[in-house]
């Protein structure tokens, strides 16, 4: 990596900040949305399954369906360009045989290896217990949800994550199988309207050791 690379890479770390008010005259295209969220799924996934499942909710419906559901972070909901709800698909299978077969006619992987591959992940899943499963999808809906962020700020636009809404009821609130799509967070997008806070982090010596 280049010191023009780090210092780019510092400066999107660095930059990102918890924001719960944004400028509200600020809207994002579903193109450069979906840009983001390309972006964001670039994030690595267990048996590269890629379990997670967006909802984009950007318009005054979707948001009012939202506010009793996030009692407690009217002005995210408010004033942001979009709420980003992140879930993971407890059904991901269902995708497995189309991202190998995907693999082998994009040349990234050889026929013999995907024939191999794909029952013996959908052996392994079929084994785990349904909390295992979950946890294991929860990681990379994790893994995507920090990228999206990432990707925001690379954008231009500012971020928070949210945990604190109705995740027994957000899913069917869309239209979604709440047995099939689990909730990961929500995250605002939009810009910034004030600086937020900036936060301090453990030091290293703190919190690694090597052996």
């Amino acid at each position: 990596m280049t010191k023009a690379t780090i210092n780019d890479f510092n400066q999107i770390i660095s930059g990102r900040r918890s924001i719960r008010n944004y400028d509200p005259s600020v809207k994002i295209s579903q193109e450069e949305m979906a840009e983001i969220l390309r972006e964001a799924t670039m994030a690595p996934s267990s048996v590269n399954l890629q379990p997670w499942r967006f909802v984009v909710i950007d318009s005054e419906e979707g948001k009012e369906t939202l506010k009793p559901l996030a009692m407690f972070n009217q002005n995210q909901v408010e004033t942001s360009a979009a709420v980003v709800a992140v879930f993971v698909d407890m059904n991901s299978t269902e995708y497995l045989e189309t991202i190998f077969d995907s693999a082998v006619e994009q040349g990234k992987m050889p026929q013999e290896v995907r024939d191999r591959q794909v029952p013996a992940i959908q052996g392994l899943v079929d084994q785990l217990s349904e909390d295992a499963y979950r946890e294991m999808n929860l990681i990379d809906g994790g893994l995507v949800s920090m990228q999206f962020m990432l990707a925001a700020r690379a954008h231009g636009y500012d971020t928070n994550p949210i945990g604190g809404y109705e995740k027994d009821q957000i899913a069917e609130a869309y239209g979604l199988d709440k047995d099939r799509y689990y909730p990961v967070m929500l995250i605002s997008i939009g810009k910034a309207a004030e600086d937020g806070y900036e936060s301090v982090r453990l030091p290293i010596d703190t919190i690694a050791d090597w052996k």
